[in-house]
């Protein structure tokens, strides 16, 4: 975001956490993100989001009132009234500040809670006009920005044919998330005994298949990224909590996940590929695990989950 925007959007930030005049006030000002998909500004205890310029308005605006619905307020993080609709021809809306999961404290992250937070989500019943959640369509724009960044990319290749094997299924209609993963949660409130986590940032909302929201884990988790007790743990949680995304006739969630979590990979190594070029160096260990992965999908053309242990 160009500079000057960016100090409006603090100012407004500020009118928004201070509503009346006061004098000059000591609140944690901070930018805490800035990319294609949004700009975030916190001023003390709220948080002022510019979202991209692109996209469909009015489908945005429904997510956002889905957000603030009463019965989703122990799931979704509900928004504030902002200061106004939009900004150099952004939309602009405004949430309570929560403290989001440290990436720093691993063993502290909140599997468990995430999963029950997603499996209440998954069996609340969408409203009639919610669009579809964005994430079969989000790994679809990964691929083509791979594309167009890294063509000659000697991986690419390799992403491409791993691409190439997911089939299109029908996808149930359950209300989805639609790009989960740790970052997207937050601790309303001081720490204590029971902690209160929500589920933030409703851009990919709507309805669709549940497996995809648990395919982010499950990729890693086969990718060798997440232990197993972990992944164990946050299935549990989920599947305990009603969750419906693993149902299969077979009892396997394999037989649920395998696709989306197929996509997720494939998702991850090509943002990775088209990240790395743009920036001129070598892909990181981990970017490089999601390729090798991506390798194993194409050659075998199998389910994606680890093999059992002797």
């Amino acid at each position: 975001m160009e500079e000057t925007v960016l100090v409006q959007l603090h100012a407004l930030a500020r009118e928004a956490a201070h509503p009346a005049e006061a004098p000059p006030c000591r609140c944690p000002v901070a930018l805490l993100a800035d990319r294609d998909d949004g700009t975030v500004v916190r001023h003390g205890g709220l948080v002022l989001k510019a979202h991209a310029p692109e996209g469909h308005r009015e489908e945005l605006r429904s997510r956002v009132s889905l957000a603030a619905e009463p019965g989703l307020a122990r799931v979704l993080l509900a928004p504030l009234p902002g200061p106004r609709a939009e900004l150099d021809d952004r939309l602009l809306t405004a949430w309570p500040y929560g403290t989001p999961v440290d990436p720093d404290a691993p063993d502290a992250a909140p599997w468990e809670e995430a999963a029950r937070l997603l499996a209440a989500l998954h069996r609340t019943p969408p409203p009639p006009g919610l669009p579809a959640m964005r994430a079969p369509e989000k790994a679809a724009l990964a691929v083509d920005r791979m594309r167009r960044a890294a063509p000659a990319h000697p991986a690419t290749a390799t992403v491409l044919r791993a691409w190439r094997t997911l089939p299109d299924l029908p996808a149930p209609r359950a209300l989805c998330h639609g790009d989960f993963h740790l970052g997207q949660l937050v601790r309303l409130g001081r720490p204590g005994p029971e902690p209160s986590w929500r589920l933030i940032d409703v851009d990919d909302l709507g309805v669709g298949d549940p497996a995809w929201d648990l395919a982010r884990p499950a990729a890693w988790f086969a990718a060798g990224l997440l232990a197993p007790d972990v992944w164990s743990r946050f299935l549990a949680a989920y599947e305990s909590a009603g969750g419906p995304a693993t149902t299969s006739a077979g009892g396997d969630p394999w037989a649920r996940l395998d696709i989306p979590a197929r996509a997720l990979t494939v998702q991850t190594a090509a943002l990775a590929l088209a990240k790395s070029t743009a920036e001129g160096r070598p892909l990181d260990e981990v970017e490089q695990v999601m390729i090798d992965t991506c390798a194993r999908i194409a050659s075998l053309r199998t389910e994606l989950a680890p093999p059992a242990s002797p």
